[in-house]
């Protein structure tokens, strides 16, 4: 197996100006991922307080299967695998939600009484390691992106009047504070894209607008990195490849109940290596919520895990003037402010 290949296998973790442990969901079977140190971009990042619920998946110490846990207001992680959840296997967050709401006020209650280490002290990984379906997407969903985007390209075409959908591969899902590989024989166009992200708590089809909300289990954090000389120049122009590469989808750092947050007026930003990128709110989505999971869901089944990324605002590296993409050492962060901070470095395959 090539060294590129094994790239994500990686388990090595090292301060900002090192390697990082690699996603967990690249371990051989059996396998714990390791934990990276309490230090640099790999380093958890605290919340910034507040009641709300913060589900993870994490990893205690070096050695340790992942499980399941909550992130208090005052960083300390509640191990949830002791807790007797009936139906819930305590290192799988989709067999959480679907338990369904009784399951989430017993952890409520647990989360209120436990204690735990702080989150700098243990590894966070994506919420949902190992997704078993692709995470759907949606394209040009603010006005702002679909013009920049017309431009960088050099097309006049009519906003679309239903939203795109496209998908990245499982294997994007990469975790919150975990190395984007950037191979140069690959693509050396890589981009950010900073988007709210919808995980379905509850089966649908057919979904009525008006009762969309109801099929909401949370939200988080993704950044749809995207490999923009694939996505625009090569393959037909379709954007399935350029947005399916490995470990190009830092998704994080937890998962908060919809009960908890109002999606409605977000303040999602970019930052790489501390300059802001993008710098804009949810309430600039042309298609909201709600109409984005009906849309989604006509003849389409939706389950319980199911994760859509809502669309990124204008500010992206292929619409600014020259183009900007990232480089291996640059470190990216991308903030939902209230929800939660992913911080990822750019991080060079060996040749």
């Amino acid at each position: 197996m090539s060294t590129r290949r094994d790239f994500l296998n990686l388990t090595a973790a090292a301060a900002a100006a090192g390697t990082l442990a690699g996603p967990a969901r690249a371990q051989a079977p059996g396998q714990a991922p390791s934990l990276a140190p309490a230090s640099g971009p790999g380093h958890p990042i605290p919340p910034s307080g507040g009641d709300m619920l913060r589900l993870v998946t994490f990893v205690p110490a070096a050695g340790k299967e992942p499980r399941l846990g909550a992130v208090r207001g005052d960083g300390r992680v509640v191990d949830l695998s002791g807790i007797a959840l009936p139906g819930v296997d305590a290192a799988r967050m989709v067999s959480l939600i679907e338990a369904g709401p009784k399951a989430l006020d017993a952890v409520r209650r647990a989360v209120a009484a436990g204690d735990g280490p702080q989150v700098e002290t243990v590894r966070l990984l994506a919420p949902i390691p190992a997704p078993t379906r692709n995470v759907y997407a949606v394209g040009w969903n603010y006005l702002e992106h679909f013009a920049e985007g017309q431009a960088a390209r050099g097309t006049n075409v009519e906003y679309p009047a239903h939203p795109v959908f496209f998908t990245k591969g499982v294997n994007t899902v990469n975790g919150p504070y975990d190395p984007i590989p950037y191979d140069p024989e690959v693509s050396t166009a890589i981009d950010w894209e900073v988007e709210l992200a919808i995980v379905i708590g509850a089966e649908g089809k057919n979904i009525k607008e008006a009762d969309a909300m109801k099929h909401v289990f949370g939200y988080s954090v993704i950044n749809d990195t995207t490999a923009r000389d694939m996505q625009i120049k090569l393959h037909g122009g379709q954007w399935f490849k350029g947005k399916s590469l490995d470990g190009h989808g830092p998704i994080g750092p937890w998962i908060v109940p919809a009960s908890d947050l109002d999606p409605n007026d977000l303040h999602l930003l970019t930052r790489v290596n501390g300059v802001v990128k993008q710098d804009a709110s949810t309430k600039q989505m042309y298609f909201k919520v709600p109409r984005i999971i009906a849309e989604l869901s006509r003849g389409l089944t939706l389950v319980p895990g199911d994760i859509i990324a809502t669309g990124t605002p204008p500010g992206v590296g292929n619409g600014r003037k020259p183009p900007e993409f990232l480089k291996p050492g640059d470190v990216m962060e991308t903030e939902i402010v209230g929800l939660g901070t992913l911080r990822n470095v750019i991080q060079a395959v060996p040749a």
